[in-house]
């Protein structure tokens, strides 16, 4: 006769066995979640940049050399020290590329952006001011047409005076060999002031805008 007792012991092995594999199941995902935390994109614990901007520390400058792309942000109305990685008591960096290309600036204003082809940006502050009160780069032309192109373009994009352009092209189409420093009306349709320095002389084969960007008044 069998014993009862040796009858119940398979029940109990199963029983076990299925209650060992729900442990492990459990376990397994406990496991997938505690591993799987860590890689979840955080915005407290990312170290890593995601600013689509440009900075102005060595690193940020060494970037812009290689890439020769900037882009800055002053949709705020400012370019704020802070914001572009350099000391509230700096004066910023000048980036001079004249020997490796031009760089793609790009300034994003309160309405608009500002952009243009430079090898020259320069910054102008004080060692008190938490923010740049100009920024400064230089276009440049290689024939009167695509100089006086430039020049309505600023008045296009950014409101720089017409009227004042257009009469000082047209002196300068009657004397092709003129020689003049101007600065023409700033335009303020961006939010800033933007100014057109003009540097011409009809003898030499490049001219030269020097373009001034600044907080609106």
């Amino acid at each position: 006769m069998t014993s009862p007792l040796i009858t119940a012991r398979p029940p109990l092995r199963r029983q076990a066995a299925v209650v060992l594999l729900a442990l492990s199941a459990c376990l397994g995902l406990a496991g997938c979640q505690m591993n799987g935390t860590p890689t979840e994109p955080t915005s407290q614990g990312s170290t890593m940049s995601t600013s689509e901007f440009s900075t102005l520390d060595a690193a940020g400058v060494a970037a812009i050399r290689e890439s020769k792309t900037a882009r800055l942000d002053m949709s705020s109305g400012r370019l704020e020290k802070a914001a572009v990685r350099v000391t509230e008591d700096s004066y910023g960096p000048e980036i001079n590329t004249r020997d490796s290309g031009k760089i793609k600036l790009t300034i994003v204003a309160p309405s608009g952006e500002i952009s243009g082809e430079t090898d020259r940006i320069r910054l102008n502050t004080t060692e008190k001011r938490p923010d740049f009160s100009e920024l400064t780069y230089f276009l440049t032309a290689d024939s009167p047409d695509e100089y006086f192109a430039l020049i309505r373009d600023g008045v296009e994009r950014y409101g720089i005076d017409g009227d004042s352009a257009e009469r000082w092209i047209a002196g300068a189409q009657r004397d092709p060999e003129c020689k003049s420093d101007f600065s023409i009306t700033s335009g303020t349709s961006t939010g800033l002031d933007v100014n057109y320095d003009l540097r011409y002389d009809g003898a030499k084969d490049t001219q030269v805008i020097i373009v001034h960007v600044r907080p609106a008044a």
